[in-house]
């Protein structure tokens, strides 16, 4: 919840805006505002290149679901949603199964969606990453096909990185995106699978960003409280550009 004003929100888009400008033939960037100020910062990136995105939706296209907001409605606004926050998941108990069915609205309204995975610190330290990333993983994939891959990015973002300062080790980060591969060409054959793009989300700031994006299998990062501070964002923004892409 994130800007909490609208101004801040303009702001924040506007000031973002220059770096990304400045390096979009060599990367990505989209925002993910609160629903409340998707339409003022979608006026601000308009023409800018910049991508814009909703922190969640829901699966249903309409009905009594109040409080919801649906993929459908989210169509006419942005390009991205994301799916399966770790913040969703631990905070509001969002299953493996309802994130897989919002992935599935998102794409079918022509969204493209960012799958979150991770897994707890309990889970870390009794050795079950692997186990659980594949678990949450195969649910969301199993009801897709590999004419989706353009529009599907999936984020490894253990719970435990989420908020707390303390990012993963880019090894094991490296070695559980390797995991993420893996299942994703058999999902979808190595060619498709090799077209989906693979992130990092986890207390990544400035100082610690290239250390991922250096990683044969990450594709970029999923940033979170260092995305509220235009000079640091604008210095990941440049930093992620200036490190060669992977080739696949």
């Amino acid at each position: 919840m994130n800007p909490v004003t609208q101004a801040d929100a303009v702001a924040l888009a506007r000031g973002m805006t220059p770096a990304a400008q400045a390096d979009a033939e060599h990367v990505d960037v989209a925002v993910f505002p609160p629903f409340c100020w998707l339409v003022p910062v979608a006026g601000v990136l308009e023409g800018t290149g910049v991508g814009l995105g909703a922190q969640d939706c829901y699966w249903e296209r309409s009905g009594a679901y109040t409080g919801e907001v649906s993929a459908a409605m989210l169509a006419g606004w942005c390009g991205w949603v994301i799916t399966g926050h770790s913040e969703r998941r631990a905070r509001f108990g969002e299953t493996d199964q309802q994130v897989a069915h919002k992935a599935v609205a998102a794409l079918e309204f022509g969204l493209s969606v960012i799958v979150c995975i991770g897994e707890r610190e309990d889970e870390l330290d009794s050795g079950q990453t692997e186990t659980v990333c594949r678990r949450q993983l195969s649910a969301a994939l199993q009801p897709l096909t590999a004419d989706v891959v353009d529009r599907l990015v999936i984020a490894y973002e253990p719970v435990w990185a989420i908020g707390t300062g303390r990012n993963a080790d880019p090894a094991h980060a490296g070695a559980t995106m390797d995991v993420i591969r893996r299942r994703l060409d058999e999902a979808f054959g190595a060619e498709a699978a090799g077209r989906v793009r693979v992130l990092y989300g986890g207390s990544v700031n400035a100082a610690n960003v290239t250390s991922y994006v250096e990683l044969d299998s990450c594709d970029g990062c999923l940033v979170g409280g260092a995305s509220l501070k235009v000079e640091e964002f604008s210095t990941m923004i440049g930093a992620v550009a200036s490190v060669e892409a992977p080739e696949r």
